[in-house]
C-alpha cells in the first residue's frame, strides 16, 4: 500500500468518524454557539488528543496500561456520572445570545483548558470510540496488510481529518448564532442534555444492568 493512498484513506476515515450525532458532536455545536468558535475548537483539540491515545493503544497494545480490576466498570461509572452532570447542567442553563468573554489572559487560559479537558473526557468516556479505532487497526493489519509505517501515516492523517472536521463544525456552528433566538438556544440546550442523558442510560444498561 503506497503511503499516499494510506494518507488519503486515513483522512477520509477521520472525517467520516466525526460525522456521527454523539455526545461530542452536540457538545461541540452547543459550545460554539454559546461561547464562540474558539471554545468549540478547544473541544475538538481535546478529542484529537484522546483519539491519539486510543490509536497508540490500538497499534501498540495495552500492555503498558496499569492492570486494574474491573477497569471497564470504573470507566463506565465515571462516564455515567460525568454525562448526568452535563445533562443536568444543560437543563438548568439559562440561554443567552452573547458568547461569554474573559477579562484577562489567565481566565482565558483556564477556559481553554476547561473545554480541552471536556473534549478529552467526552471522547474518552465513550467506549465505542476506542473500539472503533481498535477495529480499524485490526482490519488494517489483517485485511489491508499495512506495515507499521503505513499505519502511522494512516492514523496521523485520520487525526488531521478529525481535528479539521470538528474545528470546521465549531466555526460554522458559531456563525449560526446570528440566526438563533433565545427559545431556539433553549431547545438546543435541552436536546443536548437529552443526548447526554441517553448515552448515560445506554452505558448504565450495557455495563451494569444487561
Amino acid at each position: 500500500m503506497p503511503l499516499f493512498l494510506a494518507a488519503i484513506y486515513g483522512l477520509i476515515a477521520g472525517i467520516i468518524l466525526c460525522l456521527t450525532f454523539g455526545t461530542v458532536f452536540f457538545a461541540l455545536i452547543q459550545t460554539s454557539i454559546e461561547r464562540g468558535y474558539r471554545s468549540g475548537v478547544q473541544i475538538a483539540m481535546g478529542v484529537v488528543a484522546s483519539d491519539a491515545f486510543f490509536i497508540f493503544t490500538a497499534i501498540f497494545g495495552t500492555s503498558f496500561l496499569p492492570q486494574i480490576n474491573h477497569f471497564d466498570k470504573w470507566i463506565g461509572a465515571i462516564g455515567i456520572i460525568f454525562l448526568v452532570i452535563l445533562a443536568i447542567g444543560n437543563f438548568l442553563k439559562v440561554p443567552t445570545l452573547e458568547p461569554k468573554t474573559h477579562a484577562d489572559n489567565r481566565s482565558r487560559r483556564r477556559s481553554n483548558l476547561k473545554y480541552f479537558l471536556k473534549g478529552v473526557a467526552l471522547n474518552a468516556l465513550n467506549p465505542i470510540n476506542f473500539m472503533s479505532w481498535a477495529a480499524i487497526a485490526a482490519y488494517l493489519r489483517t485485511k489491508g496488510r499495512y506495515d507499521l509505517s503505513e499505519m502511522i501515516v494512516f492514523f496521523s492523517m485520520s487525526l488531521v481529518g478529525v481535528g479539521a472536521t470538528e474545528s470546521a463544525l465549531a466555526v460554522y456552528a458559531n456563525r449560526l448564532r446570528r440566526l438563533l433566538t433565545i427559545k431556539v438556544i433553549y431547545y438546543i440546550n435541552i436536546a443536548t442534555g437529552l443526548v447526554f442523558l441517553g448515552v448515560a442510560t445506554k452505558l448504565l444498561w450495557e455495563e451494569f444492568l444487561k
